[in-house]
């Protein structure tokens, strides 16, 4: 089992949180080597990287819960889940709580949208009566075994009912039981610092959606001036990733060889995936040791079929 340094410690030790997402446990490794202190399983990328439809509810609890497990088995950093509304009313809130917190998340944060939900930064949203979402925090605090299990309220109601609902919304879901709050969506620097201000003595998110959201960019120190411990940006890694693919397929269409500035060779990547750590493993076991460049021939040969 990895001791995962506390969420609420992590807070303490690094704030602002700058919070890049892994879609998959590759991005949460490189999130890892690049010094990052956590990370953010977003269900944008997520969702994208699983089956390239956008962040509109069409996958649910069984399918997220189990790609995260494989994200988190592949960094040591600790981990902020998106567990979108609790898939349900409050007893698929604790179930969700339940098993996040089993599968080694540090944080999860649940948010009021009414389904189908969908993307934070997208228009459309509408919202529950925040009576519905306090019932959520309750069942969600009560579910966790852990006290240091992070509960994170987001509400998402300053798109359809304007950002003094959404604060007030914030200090009920603080109430009811949450470590602290996440306002998704604010569109301006004076709105950004309207929300910092009426939570400055709590733990507080929101998101920056970069190339098309709806909160403007503001430097991460800037953001933690103005009273923000965790800054989620759910779309960069991903959007940079694509771009890089899609020039690297317009590259070999046009049979030109891999630029070496815009990518690693054979021996960077067996370093990100740990290679000699699995050629040590069988050299210390199995009877007819492999050096770490046999291992290596032995899998080629396996995927040409020799």
């Amino acid at each position: 089992m990895v001791r995962r340094l506390s969420w609420k410690s992590t807070i303490d030790h690094n704030a602002p949180l700058v919070l890049p997402s892994a879609g998959d446990a590759l991005t949460a490794r490189l999130i890892e080597r690049a010094g990052f202190s956590a990370y953010q399983i977003g269900g944008f990328a997520m969702v994208a990287g699983m089956h390239a439809v956008p962040d509109i509810d069409l996958e649910q609890f069984g399918e997220k819960c189990a790609k995260a497990r494989e994200i988190i088995e592949a960094s040591d950093l600790p981990v902020l889940v998106d567990g979108d509304d609790g898939y349900g009313d409050v007893k698929n809130v604790t179930r969700t709580v339940r098993s996040y917190e089993a599968v080694g998340a540090s944080a999860l944060f649940i948010e009021d949208q009414k389904p189908p939900k969908r993307c934070g930064h997208m228009a459309g949203k509408k919202v529950v009566p925040p009576e519905f979402m306090e019932e959520k925090v309750r069942a969600a605090v009560a579910a966790r075994s852990n006290p240091d299990f992070f509960l994170l309220a987001r509400t998402d109601a300053r798109e359809p009912n304007g950002i003094d609902d959404a604060i007030e919304r914030g200090n009920r879901y603080l109430e009811a039981g949450a470590d602290g709050v996440y306002v998704e969506g604010p569109t301006s620097l004076k709105e950004l610092k309207t929300v910092g201000a009426a939570f400055r003595d709590v733990p507080l998110a929101t998101s920056i959606l970069e190339r098309g959201g709806k909160t403007p960019w503001v430097s991460p120190s800037e953001m933690h001036e103005m009273g923000y411990d965790m800054i989620l940006y759910p779309t960069t890694v991903l959007f940079r990733a694509i771009k890089s693919m899609q020039q690297a397929l317009d590259d070999l269409r046009e049979g030109k060889p891999l630029d070496p500035e815009t990518s690693v060779d054979l021996k960077g990547f067996e370093d990100i995936v740990r290679m000699s750590e699995w050629a040590g493993i069988e050299n210390r076991f199995m009877r007819s040791p492999h050096d770490e460049a046999g291992v290596i021939g032995t899998i080629k040969q396996k995927l040409t079929g020799g």
